[in-house]
């Protein structure tokens, strides 16, 4: 009933911040952080065993528009801390709990941004899954948030949290790995056809309108709701968001780069078979920031690993060799070292900030989770503004770029896997975007309205991401 009720007094969405920064209470070393789980699936079951576990944690509600897997969840965290959480549909209802400190979120990647953004406004600290949103425009908001409330809002690109990797970026900024102009991300996984496309019922249990919060009110067009969003353009952002976000995230990290680069281009397909999704299955991706270029690639038909040494991540290439994942390879590929240092928890990282109320002490912090989840956007908005184009004459187009050797090579090994996956690639042809031109200190492009127009979304009344000027 009192789920029901503040429902009710929530209809239109969150009010103004009920609680300001200045007006907040910082929580204590002894103080008990009371944390909400909103997506309860995959990775909202992890979020509420590694929150629940910590000492000083308390799992008070847990959330999800699909009532099945919230009781589920609740009773396994009744069963860990031997306290049954609340259980809500509406995270609103979170939101207007002035006793809630801290929320965690997993939900599809439409959601991620406007919750934060309520979740913040609302006086909570906040830990949002990779990645952090689902268009350009929604992460600058997001920052300007946290900026303005004072709430701590990790990203959850947990890698930032490793020791190993910290160490290697050491080790490239001290200058060792030479001059550094190239890098790459890799992720093989083969996935299959996700069913046909049509008109699916929505399973009674889920409030789809919940469901689908910010996004179009779209029909169900695929077998399976829950995680095939990732496919679909309304709710996921495909591979690149899916996985590739945590290795173009270690390579700007790495590498020391900031904001969006000043070029990209897609080139990719959805391929091997015809079904609901939307998004590509075979994607390259090329991001030059100046003197340097970074090359995103996904395949997700039947494939050879990338190497005998090296199978999915990331590459940084330097004159005196190239870092693959935390191992360090001589020029010629032999194994010099393997990285090591101390890590730390991702969750604990952020409980730890949260109550020492220190910005400076994620691992994570919200403005790198956006700009890493941006290089992916970009991606995908130049491929979604792309033609059709036979093999040849795509191969002629990135020559007369004048873009970075392995760009070409990498495009070879694309054709080539995918005539070894039996792909008839004149008739069924990959997609070239447009090589797109970026105002890196403006978010913009400087040569395409249309991919202007795609760097932020049209949302439903009431689920709608604010303006800067309306925060």
């Amino acid at each position: 009933m009192i789920a029901a009720a503040a429902v009710s007094s929530l209809a239109t969405g969150p009010r103004e911040p009920r609680l300001s920064a200045q007006q907040a209470t910082p929580t204590t070393p002894n103080d008990t952080i009371r944390h909400a789980v909103i997506g309860c699936r995959i990775r909202g079951r992890v979020h509420a065993s590694q929150f629940g576990r910590q000492n000083g944690v308390e799992i008070a509600y847990v959330c999800d528009p699909d009532r099945v897997l919230a009781e589920e969840l609740a009773e396994t965290v009744e069963k860990d801390q031997g306290r049954r959480p609340m259980v809500v549909q509406d995270l609103r209802v979170i939101f207007d709990d002035s006793h809630v400190d801290t929320v965690s979120i997993a939900t599809p990647n439409h959601w991620h941004a406007l919750a934060a953004i309520w979740a913040m406004q609302s006086g909570k600290h906040v830990y949002v899954e990779k990645p952090v949103t689902h268009t350009v425009c929604e992460g600058r908001r997001m920052v300007q948030v946290a900026q303005k409330t004072g709430r701590l809002c990790q990203a959850g690109t947990q890698n930032r949290s490793s020791g190993a990797l910290a160490a290697a970026a050491a080790y490239l900024r001290d200058g060792k790995l030479g001059d550094v102009t190239f890098a790459r991300t890799i992720i093989y996984g083969q996935r299959s056809s996700i069913g046909p496309r049509g008109i699916y019922e929505v399973p009674e249990q889920i409030d789809y309108n919940l469901f689908l919060g910010p996004a179009a009110n779209e029909p169900l067009t695929r077998p399976r709701l829950h995680y095939d969003w990732h496919w679909n353009w309304n709710t996921g952002n495909g591979e690149l968001g899916n996985n590739n976000i945590h290795y173009i995230d270690i390579c700007r990290w790495i590498m020391g780069l900031s904001g969006l680069g000043n070029l990209v281009l897609s080139v990719g397909g959805r391929l091997g078979y015809e079904d609901a999704g939307e998004t590509p299955n075979t994607q390259l991706v090329v991001h030059q920031f100046e003197t340097k270029t970074i090359v995103q690639e996904v395949r997700g038909l039947k494939t050879d690993p990338f190497s005998s040494i090296f199978q999915a991540g990331s590459i940084i290439h330097g004159t005196e060799g190239f870092l693959a994942g935390s191992s360090l390879f001589d020029p010629d590929g032999n194994l010099v070292q393997t990285f090591e240092g101390p890590s730390e928890n991702h969750f604990v990282n952020f409980v730890e900030a949260v109550r020492n109320g220190r910005r400076e002490e994620l691992n994570a912090d919200i403005l790198e989770g956006h700009l890493s989840s941006a290089l992916c956007h970009v991606g995908n908005l130049s491929y979604r503004l792309g033609t059709n184009r036979p093999p040849q004459e795509i191969a002629d187009q990135l020559e007369d770029y004048g873009l970075h050797d392995e760009v070409a090579q990498t495009f070879d090994r694309m054709v080539n896997h995918l005539r070894d996956n039996e792909i008839d690639l004149d008739a069924t042809q990959l997609t070239l975007g447009p090589l797109l031109s970026i105002d890196s200190d403006q978010e913009r492009f400087t040569d395409s309205s249309e991919a202007n127009v795609l760097l932020s979304r049209e949302y439903r009344t009431p689920f709608v991401v604010p303006e800067a000027h309306e925060l």
